[in-house]
This record gives C-alpha cells, sequence and structure tokens, in this order.
C-alpha cells in the first residue's frame, strides 16, 4: 500500500511545471502596473476622478445600511462601508490565494483612504461639494466635532493618507507575501 501511494506522487511530481526565472518576473507585473497608479492617486489626491464614482455610491449606500445604529453611526457609516467593501475583496482574493485579485483590493482599498482622507481634511473648511448640496451635513465636521476633535481635522486626514501610502506598500509587496 505504501509502495502505491510513493508511486502515484513521483507520477504528480514528473508532471509538475518547472519553475523558471520566467515565474519569477510575472509574479511582479501586477505590483509593476500599480505603482504608478498608486503614485498618480498620491500626487493627485483631492482630485476627483472616474473610480470616486463607485467610492460614493458605495459611501451612501454605507449611510442606508447603518442608518439603524444611531446618527454617529450613520454617518461614520459611509466612511466604514468604503473600507468595508475593498477590505471583503481583497481578504476573498487573499483566502483563495489569488494574489493578484489582492493587489487590486487593497489598491482600490488604498484609494479609498486617500478619498477618506480629502474628506476628514475638508471637515473645518467644508468647501468639498456635497450629495445633496446645502442641505445635508459634512460627516466629517460632525463626527470631528462630536469626538471634540474637530480642529485636528489636517491630522486626520494625514492619518488616513497615511495608512492609504502603507496599503499601497502592502499592495506592491504582496509576491514577496503570498506564494501562488
Amino acid at each position: 500500500m505504501k509502495f502505491e501511494i510513493e508511486d502515484e506522487n513521483k507520477i504528480d511530481l514528473s508532471k509538475a511545471k518547472s519553475y523558471t526565472k520566467w515565474d519569477e518576473i510575472k509574479r511582479w507585473i501586477p505590483s509593476i502596473i500599480i505603482l504608478p497608479i498608486a503614485v498618480s492617486w498620491c500626487i493627485n489626491h483631492g482630485n476627483y476622478g472616474l473610480i470616486d464614482n463607485v467610492d460614493l455610491v458605495i459611501h451612501e449606500a454605507g449611510h442606508v445600511f447603518f442608518s439603524l445604529f444611531g446618527k454617529f453611526i450613520y454617518t461614520f457609516g459611509g466612511t466604514l462601508m468604503q473600507i468595508i467593501i475593498p477590505s471583503i475583496i481583497a481578504w476573498f482574493f487573499f483566502r483563495n490565494n489569488y494574489r493578484t485579485g489582492v493587489q487590486v483590493g487593497l489598491l482600490w482599498l488604498g484609494q479609498n483612504f486617500i478619498n477618506i482622507s480629502v474628506y476628514a481634511a475638508d471637515a473645518r473648511a467644508q468647501k468639498l461639494p456635497l450629495l445633496g448640496g446645502n442641505k445635508v451635513y459634512h460627516d466629517w465636521h460632525y463626527l470631528l466635532n462630536t469626538l471634540g476633535l474637530l480642529e485636528f481635522d489636517s491630522e486626520t486626514g494625514y492619518v488616513f493618507f497615511g495608512v492609504a501610502v502603507l496599503i499601497f506598500i502592502a499592495a506592491l509587496f504582496m509576491p514577496l507575501i503570498t506564494h501562488d
């Protein structure tokens, strides 16, 4: 019996594809593509792009989803949903050992943190155009004011921006962290 199992393993190993230098290079192609995108988003933070439309829909859905939990969580729900959705996508791909999917999920998560950083840093100035116009209140003005941290809106924005950069770095170096 043991002899049969060993023979089966030898057959399976003989059919295995050899690992080449090209395979090592291919692992880094998504990182090479992600790098200029992440750098561009960091340099141009505050500029509204196409992906921000998707983020806005997710943000607003977060308010609806968290509306049952009181005004503070309702207000924070938009930001939470912007973090939760890309995190779930990255986690799903991580659990299924699909490195490129994890990298794309992390890239999107980092982009959302940049988006959040701009919104949080605008809490006192309130110059960003809001969906709903003057009839709605600024989420981060309310959140930071409620927490007594309104005067730290710029610093809060920098923290979120820093988190975005760390997420981008993790996405770039994912080939060192995971193996297909």
